[in-house]
């Protein structure tokens, strides 16, 4: 098995378990020196999706998960990487036990855009249902919003 950080709509459990239902919760943390950012375009033309990109000053709170190799080519397959929207990258989470490595999806293109805020709802709902610290799931509630998104 390896560990996936999840960021984004993979933070919420119950999504987590459609999308890969046999891999359980590893424990959650941040990816120190990463932001949360927007980029390219939902595939219903909805709105920028979500990314990180490296910053230094920032951190992202993750879920971990323990991904067996059968349920990260399902994963490949619900992201798109496999076709090229996202790209997988290995990253070290800091958790209260220490640093892990993990993989996550990066964005393969453009960073830039404004979500929609059904999606941004989404994402902050998810985020809270992982157990992510309040100011950080009103930080993702307050983000910008496409207009009439």
């Amino acid at each position: 098995m390896a560990l996936y950080a999840a960021y984004a709509s993979n933070l919420d459990p119950g999504q987590m378990a459609l999308r890969a239902p046999h891999s359980p919760i590893h424990g959650t943390g941040w990816l120190t020196g990463w932001r949360l950012t927007f980029g390219g375009q939902d595939e219903h033309g909805a709105g920028a999706i979500a990314t990180v990109v490296e910053d230094r000053d920032a951190h992202v709170f993750v879920v971990l998960y323990d991904v067996p190799s059968f349920d990260e080519q399902e994963l490949d397959s619900w992201e798109g990487a496999a076709i090229g929207v996202y790209r997988k990258t290995r990253v070290r989470v800091h958790t209260l036990d220490g640093d892990v490595l993990c993989w996550l999806y990066v964005l393969d293109d453009y960073e830039g855009g404004l979500p929609s805020a059904q999606y941004v709802g989404m994402l902050a709902d998810a985020a809270e249902k992982a157990g992510a610290p309040d100011d950080y799931v009103k930080d993702l509630r307050e983000r910008p919003c496409s207009p009439g998104g």
